[in-house]
């Protein structure tokens, strides 16, 4: 039980979740789950683990512990050149085609939380908070910043691919036998000449 809470939890991203949420996709009563969220706390606490549970309301966080925010502020300030993780690249693919863009908005696009990868991109310049959409709860918009563009080497975003000269690989059909690719064509052609 413990293993499928931190799993939910870590998914569950910066948005946490609430209890109740949490009992359900448990399939447990919220006391249950009130008490198995006490055990898994307490396992964090206890043993060397740089995690701990945050409540607010009743809503329950995965976060750091506060005695590492050193460490995580350094992490978080270190160059782009360290690279990204395929998250974030998707995250800021879908930013740079598509912004301004809330994060439910990207969510929805990629199927799961990108709290995360907005983090790391935010956190390296990448993106920045373009306003709030004109919508229920007024979500912060995302955009890229002139440092996106200078990373990439682009001049404008004009200067992106279009995204329809890009065939995806699950568009690409391996046992597609119906032409031979050019260089057998030349063979043969070759082959019936000589």
């Amino acid at each position: 039980m413990l293993s499928a809470i931190e799993a939910v939890l870590y998914t569950a991203g910066e948005a946490g979740i609430a209890l109740g949420d949490l009992a359900t996709t448990l399939g447990i009563s919220s006391a249950a789950a009130r008490q198995q969220l006490d055990v898994y706390a307490a396992a964090l606490a206890g043993g060397d683990r740089g995690l701990t549970l945050r409540w607010s309301d009743d809503r329950v966080y995965l976060v750091t512990k506060p005695a590492l925010a050193d460490t995580v502020r350094r992490y978080f300030a270190g160059p782009p050149t360290q690279g990204l993780s395929q998250a974030a690249l998707e995250v800021l693919a879908i930013i740079a085609y598509q912004q301004p863009i809330t994060r439910v908005e990207i969510d929805d696009v990629r199927g799961v939380q990108s709290a995360g990868a907005l983090t790391t991109l935010a956190s390296r310049q990448l993106v920045k908070e373009a306003g709030r959409k004109d919508a229920p709860g007024r979500p912060i918009l995302y955009a890229t910043t002139p440092f996106f563009l200078d990373y990439f080497g682009l001049t404008s975003l004009s200067a992106l691919p279009p995204i329809d000269s890009v065939s995806a690989p699950s568009d690409i059909d391996l046992f597609d036998q119906t032409t031979e690719p050019d260089w057998a064509q030349g063979e043969n052609h070759d082959a019936t000449t000589n």
